[in-house]
């Protein structure tokens, strides 16, 4: 049986290479090694994107909902990687299979990230994805991603 944990900000930064502005997991509420995670994005009116996306009607671009769920997938990934691969620190997205948008995510919101990892072979890993506000889903994916290729 593999044991749950949570992750404060310190180390979300500890298991992700993204950094403000482009950082899209605020919090790990839950994560199991080589099974499961939940994360959260916290949206605020101060991100970039809403100045243009739409300035009289603020919404949250679906791509970077998409990649909030890549990157609480990565976290997933660093959690059931082996000791020997630490080069999984950076994946490289291969596809989003599937994509749903259910509802447009605004400013206030509290995006819950959710990702099952499905597959793994070799470098490549697949998830399972799931964004919710307010317990309703907002989007949904499936998303390939691989593990950099060492120089």
């Amino acid at each position: 049986m593999t044991d749950s944990h949570s992750l404060d900000i310190e180390g979300v930064l500890e298991r992700l290479p993204h950094r403000f502005p482009f950082l899209m997991v605020d919090r790990v509420t839950r994560v199991v090694p080589g099974e499961s995670i939940v994360a959260i994005k916290n949206v605020s009116i101060n991100e970039d994107h809403f100045v243009g996306h739409f300035p009289d009607h603020p919404v949250m671009p679906g791509v970077l909902v998409i990649e909030a769920l890549a990157q609480a997938s990565g976290v997933l990934a660093w959690e059931s990687a082996t000791a020997a691969e630490q080069s999984v620190r950076i994946l490289y997205l291969v596809a989003i299979r599937n994509a749903r948008f259910k509802r447009t995510v605004r400013p206030g919101d509290q995006l819950v990230l959710k990702a099952e990892l499905t597959a793994r072979k070799q470098a490549l890993w697949r998830f399972e994805c799931r964004a919710e506000v307010d317990g309703e889903s907002v989007a949904e994916a499936e998303i390939l991603m691989a593990t950099r290729k060492e120089p």
